[in-house]
């Protein structure tokens, strides 16, 4: 099996971003910047992508869908709703944090992550630190966040993080960005990097792109 042919099955059958897998309809708008914000600070976490999407999806549905609803939200109505989507274990932390990040993101920003873009300047390291700003969004929260918003904030693409590139190397593709973005010939920056994630984090998921036996 080529490497081309490796890459297509891939995103064939794993070519779906995380924000869309949680029910983001992600636009350069402020509601669904800040859904994925939410998302990337519960996909950070040490648990299963799975519960973070389901924990994310529990929180929107619950009403908290913008800063203002989740700064507004009951410290109880949040942990309620992370519980709903099995995040169980970093709960009470994770609901003090998203009620202080909403807080911070009207504050600082007026409740428009798009003002951080404008900040940044084009410099995805500023874009990256302004990110990490946020309560509970380390290192990890802010790369998941900016190989997701690529799609739709073109001056971070292509973006694929040290957590992209050991998928790649789980799938024997090429391992350095340069090399990825030659073979990917014009595909989606966003769904590649997402595709190479979760063949990172599953193995059913390189399994199921280069069968063994």
């Amino acid at each position: 099996m080529s490497s081309r042919e490796t890459l297509d099955a891939l995103l064939e059958e794993h070519g779906t971003t995380y924000a869309e897998e949680a029910g983001i309809r992600l636009r350069d708008t402020p509601q669904p910047l800040y859904q994925l914000l939410v998302l990337s600070h519960l996909l950070s976490a040490r648990i299963r992508a799975s519960v973070a999407v389901a924990s994310a999806r529990a929180l929107f549905s619950h009403g908290m869908r913008s800063p203002r609803r989740m700064a507004d939200a009951t410290w109880q109505q949040r942990v309620d709703a992370l519980g709903e989507g099995g995040y169980r274990r970093y709960d009470e932390r994770t609901a003090t944090q998203l009620g202080d990040g909403a807080e911070l993101l009207l504050d600082a920003y007026g409740g428009d992550l798009r003002r951080l873009r404008g900040d940044a300047d084009g410099d995805t390291d500023a874009l990256r630190s302004g990110l990490r700003r946020f309560p509970g969004m380390g290192p990890a929260g802010a790369d998941i966040f900016l190989r997701e918003v690529q799609a739709v904030w073109p001056e971070a693409a292509p973006y694929l993080d040290s957590k992209a590139l050991q998928g790649a190397e789980r799938l024997g593709l090429p391992t350095s960005p340069t090399g990825l973005r030659r073979l990917a010939d014009g595909r989606e920056p966003a769904v590649l990097a997402a595709a190479l994630v979760r063949a990172a984090l599953d193995k059913d998921v390189v399994d199921s792109v280069r069968p063994t036996g």
